[in-house]
C-alpha cells in the first residue's frame, strides 16, 4: 500500500513511462503503467486511480478519447495530458474534454509530480469550516465540493471548481491570469496563461444563463461580479 494512492500512466514511449514511474513512486504514489490507449481506459475503469497521466498520441485510442469516455461515465478523476505537439489545438481539445492540466514534451518529471500533487490537493477540498458562497443564482459549497445554479447541480472538474471558488472568495476583485494560475494551478506564469482562458470558457459553458457572472476585464484578467 502507498500513502498517496495509485496514479495511472498511459504512455507508449517506454523510457518516458519508466521515468514517470520512478519519480511518482519516489514521491509515495503507487503507479500503474499502460502503453496502449484501450488498455489504459480499461485500467482506469478497473483500478479507479487517484489521478491519470495520459499521453495524447497513443496506439488504438488517443488520450483525449480516454478522458472523454471517463467523463461520459461520470468519472472526474484528475487528468494531466502529455503532448509532443506544441500547438493550441491539442491543449484546448484536451481541456475541453475535461482534462485538468497539460505538459508539453520534453518536460521535467519533478514538475509533473508537483502538478499531480497540486491537483490532488484541490480535489481533496478545504476543511469543513469554509463557508458556503453565493453570487446571484450561483451557490458553491467548498466543504461538500458542490456547486449549483438556481438549484441545478453543476458537474465541474476539480480545477473548474477551484477556479470558481477562488473567484467567489472576493466578488468584484479582478484577478490577473498569472494570479489565478498561481493560486488555482499552483505554478508559475511561465507555464502558460492560455490554460486559464480555456478553463474560464468551459466554466462559463457549464454555468449557462449565469455565465455572465464571470466577467472578462480586457488586458487584465477575470472577476466574479453580479
Amino acid at each position: 500500500m502507498t500513502q498517496k494512492g495509485l496514479v495511472l500512466v498511459v504512455e507508449d514511449e517506454r523510457p518516458i513511462a519508466d521515468l514517470l514511474r520512478l519519480y511518482l513512486s519516489r514521491d509515495g504514489f503507487g503507479v500503474h503503467v499502460e502503453h496502449d490507449g484501450a488498455a489504459g481506459l480499461a485500467a482506469a475503469r478497473r483500478m479507479r486511480p487517484v489521478a491519470c497521466v495520459l499521453d495524447i498520441a497513443l496506439p488504438s485510442m488517443e488520450g483525449t478519447e480516454i478522458c472523454r469516455r471517463l467523463r461520459e461515465d461520470g468519472d472526474w478523476t484528475p487528468v494531466v495530458f502529455l503532448t509532443a505537439r506544441d500547438d493550441e489545438v491539442d491543449r484546448i481539445l484536451g481541456l475541453e474534454l475535461g482534462g485538468d492540466d497539460y505538459m508539453t514534451k520534453p518536460f521535467s518529471p519533478r514538475e509533473l509530480v508537483a502538478r499531480v500533487r497540486a491537483l490532488l490537493r484541490r480535489a481533496a477540498g478545504p476543511g469543513e469550516g469554509e463557508r458556503v458562497r453565493t453570487l446571484g443564482p450561483l451557490t458553491l459549497d467548498p466543504a461538500r465540493r458542490s456547486a449549483g445554479v438556481d438549484g441545478r447541480p453543476l458537474v465541474l472538474t476539480p480545477t473548474e471548481f477551484d477556479l470558481l471558488g477562488h473567484l467567489l472568495r472576493r466578488p468584484g476583485r479582478v484577478f490577473t491570469r498569472e494570479e489565478l494560475l498561481a493560486a488555482v494551478w499552483g505554478y508559475a506564469s511561465h507555464a502558460g496563461t492560455r490554460t486559464v482562458d480555456v478553463h474560464v470558457a468551459q466554466l462559463r459553458a457549464k454555468l449557462g444563463d449565469a455565465a455572465g457572472l464571470i466577467r472578462t476585464v480586457r488586458g487584465v484578467g477575470y472577476t466574479a461580479d453580479a
